[in-house]
């Protein structure tokens, strides 16, 4: 699925057991390719054992534009015509959902806690029974730079949120969040603005990061 001078070096680790229910669509990788720089399955958290539910459906295109990480027992599917867009050091942990019919964009360090989903459609067709409208059945989901997504967390249709943005778990989010600025934390059912000048400590745990993701498996 990639052109050859991409694939000999091995780019993408698939960990333990999983599903390849369709691999019809495409993958791209749109960085200087390492082995190993994709991890399926990876183990980067507290929990050790797995179900083995890991599952992949790919009938559309998935972009790679760094290191990405899932953790274990993932689901992720892509329909046809649907993007997914993964930015670098992205990651979606374990027992996470993906589900794409449209297009999921998780930038540069978009970090997805456990049991986390982000669906970008509705599956279903809903209508106005007064007036007989048609709502949107899918709408494209951005997850800004440096956001932090606490486990449990839905991320839903037309989601969007700006760089350095905290979400809390067990949290809905399902509107665009950009004009609550940067540097926030949001939470609630549905998400709401819960406080303001708080991040995640990027800059202390980048180094961490870079030790147990990235320089393990260039060799």
């Amino acid at each position: 699925m990639l052109p050859f001078y991409q694939a000999k070096k091995l780019p993408i680790f698939f960990y333990g057991s999983v599903k390849f229910s369709n691999l019809k669509g495409e993958v791209s990788i749109e960085n200087p390719v390492s082995r190993g720089m994709i991890g399926f399955g990876q183990a980067y958290e507290l929990a050790s054992r797995s179900s083995r539910t890991a599952e992949l459906v790919l009938k559309g295109r998935i972009i790679f534009r760094g290191y990405v990480q899932f953790g274990k027992d993932y689901f992720v599917f892509v329909g046809e015509n649907a993007v997914l867009d993964l930015g670098n050091m992205s990651s979606l942990a374990s027992k996470g959902k993906i589900i794409c019919a449209n297009k999921i964009m998780l930038k540069d360090y978009a970090r997805l806690g456990s049991e986390c989903q982000i669906i970008d459609t509705d599956f279903h067709q809903m209508i106005n029974l007064n007036t007989g409208e048609k709502y949107e059945k899918t709408k494209p989901i951005v997850i800004g730079e440096f956001n932090y997504i606490g486990r449990r967390t839905s991320i839903m249709k037309g989601t969007s949120t700006a760089e350095h943005c905290t979400i809390a778990s067990n949290t809905l989010c399902n509107k665009d969040y950009t004009h609550l600025g940067t540097n926030v934390l949001i939470g609630g059912i549905p998400a709401k603005l819960l406080k303001e000048n708080i991040s995640r400590d990027w800059e202390g745990e980048m180094e961490r990061m870079e030790r147990h993701l990235i320089s393990k498996y260039i060799f």
